[in-house]
């Protein structure tokens, strides 16, 4: 007798990566770096 063969789950292949996850991380970090270099402009122009 022929056991059945169950179909495949669905599975992410390893190397495929969250693109949103890096969109997110690589939005964050630019929006970090703009907030510092105000945060120094604004200290600068404030001690002159």
């Amino acid at each position: 007798m022929k056991t059945k063969r169950r179909t495949p789950s669905l599975q992410k292949k390893k190397d495929e990566v969250n693109k949103k996850a890096i969109v997110w991380t690589a939005v964050s970090f630019v929006l970090l770096i703009v907030v510092i270099a105000l945060v120094i402009v604004l200290a600068q122009a404030g001690t002159r």
